[in-house]
């Protein structure tokens, strides 16, 4: 107990004295004992009471009750202390967490404070069916994988099944400075049926960043490998949305927000091959909000991205940069529209890709496919409120154009629906999202009246249904 205190007396030294000269209070410390001038300011800042009044018995031990009561007194004056010091007494309070919600000291509080260090993340099982497709009759109209003749294969027994967990690391350097560090295990199926110590468990690191605000916290300034996605988190994402390696820079108020940023795609298809090097893209985003400001929810924006891809052997027109095998695009641009009205939310979102490129084959699609998507939302499940919940329906309408030659898509998506259904396509889903419990939530989806846009075959409806836990 003896190293505990010592402890929050050095983190709390002078820590709200207001006078570093006042009389000494205790008749056990003499004037020229080397501890006299912090046993006095702790004293005046009144976060040591000593015993009756009279002695500060500096050998004795004290009670965790004491000890709270002094982290407690310490908290009382956190804004008068340096970062050292905010992080010692975040260490303490964890320690007498107990006590100190006995004192009606709320931990909690403790969560954004400077040299703080919060673990987070969240773990997922998810269950998927998608039905067969329809055979395709005419492949030069139709793009389809290899070795088949039905635009996608049905996804059953163990391969339905897997599992991801990621965990976050939060670093509250000082006001304006927030560093994260983040693993995740790949999305896992059932299907591997080799033991577990001979598995191939592929833990990466998706989040390693340093986010700034300055500029009177109208600028931020984010810096390494963090979660992009097109659209800025307001649109459907559609292409991309998950690891990328990067920096951004936003300018935003309550009003308008405008965001730059350049780096490179770090998942699937776009993020490229030991043999081809993967997309880059410089981005920019305007974005307007309305119906309360910023926090409302409600907001309108447009979007471009310009995008760089090195290698590949896809020919190309002459003046047109050569662009890899699996991405085929120059440049993109979106605008959406998400109004909040009561409990409802409708989205819209349309983003249109530009291709100097040839296309040799009608199996590639046209030069510029667009996409559009409109959703509308009624409620709000919350993970942090038990028993809410929200309903959602769905309209994809996706030219061909987004697939590889093997018909898989050519990026990451936000979206839930697998590659044959996010490619020269019509499609309806539902779904609903419950919080059966606190951090716990069930989500299901389903689609349905999903029709090909180009050649005579459909794809097989989906099914997807999921536990999430975040902690």
């Amino acid at each position: 107990m003896k190293s505990k205190v010592l402890a929050a007396l050095v983190a709390t030294m002078a820590v709200g004295a207001t006078c570093a000269f006042a009389a000494n209070p205790f008749v056990d410390v003499p004037s020229d004992s080397w501890a006299y001038k912090s046993v006095v300011e702790l004293a005046d800042a009144g976060i040591i009471q000593g015993v009756d009044g009279q002695y500060f018995q500096g050998n004795r031990n004290i009670t965790r009750y004491e000890a709270a009561e002094m982290v407690a007194k310490a908290m009382a004056h956190m804004d008068k202390a340096s970062v050292e010091q905010r992080a010692l007494i975040n260490k303490l309070a964890d320690e007498y967490a107990d006590e100190l919600n006995n004192l009606g000291v709320r931990v909690s509080a403790l969560e954004n404070r400077v040299g703080n260090v919060k673990l987070t993340g969240d773990a997922r099982i998810r269950y998927i069916h998608q039905s067969e497709g329809d055979r395709v009759k005419d492949t030069t109209k139709q793009q389809v994988a290899k070795d088949t003749d039905v635009v996608n294969k049905a996804t059953k027994n163990d391969d339905s099944w897997s599992y991801r967990v990621r965990v976050r690391a939060n670093a509250q350097v000082n006001d304006r400075t927030k560093v994260t560090y983040g693993i995740s295990s790949d999305n896992k199926t059932f299907s591997d049926n080799a033991q577990a110590s001979d598995e191939k468990n592929d833990i990466y690191t998706d989040l390693a960043n340093v986010d700034y605000n300055f500029g009177g916290n109208n600028w931020d300034l984010l810096v390494g490998r963090y979660e992009y996605d097109m659209g800025n988190g307001h649109g459907y994402g559609f292409l991309y949305g998950d690891t990328f390696d990067g920096a951004q820079l936003k300018y935003q108020n309550d009003k308008f927000a405008a965001t730059a940023g350049y780096g490179k795609f770090k998942v699937n298809d776009l993020a490229g091959t030991a043999d081809q090097d993967g997309v880059k893209t410089g981005y920019g985003e305007l974005d307007g909000f309305f119906g309360g400001g910023r926090m409302a929810g409600s907001a309108v924006g447009v979007y471009y991205n310009d995008y760089t891809v090195s290698g590949g052997t896809q020919n190309a027109k002459p003046g047109a940069e050569r662009l890899g095998d699996g991405f085929r695009f120059d440049d993109s641009w979106g605008a959406y529209a998400s109004v909040n009205f009561g409990k409802w939310n409708a989205l819209a979102n349309y983003e249109k890709y530009n291709s100097s490129n040839d296309k040799a084959s009608n199996n590639e699609g046209g030069n510029d496919p667009e996409v559009w998507v409109g959703r509308l939302t009624y409620g709000a499940a919350n993970f942090a409120t038990p028993k809410s919940w929200d309903a959602w329906v769905e309209y994809l309408n996706a030219d061909n154009g987004f697939a590889d030659k093997d018909g898989n898509f050519i990026g990451s998506t936000y979206g839930w629906r697998n590659d044959s259904l996010l490619n020269n396509v019509k499609s309806w889903g539902v779904g609903v999202d419950y919080t059966f419990a606190k951090n716990a939530q069930f989500q299901i989806m389903q689609s349905f009246a999903t029709s090909a846009k180009d050649g005579d075959a459909d794809p097989g409806e989906e099914t997807r249904a999921q536990f999430v836990f975040v902690f």
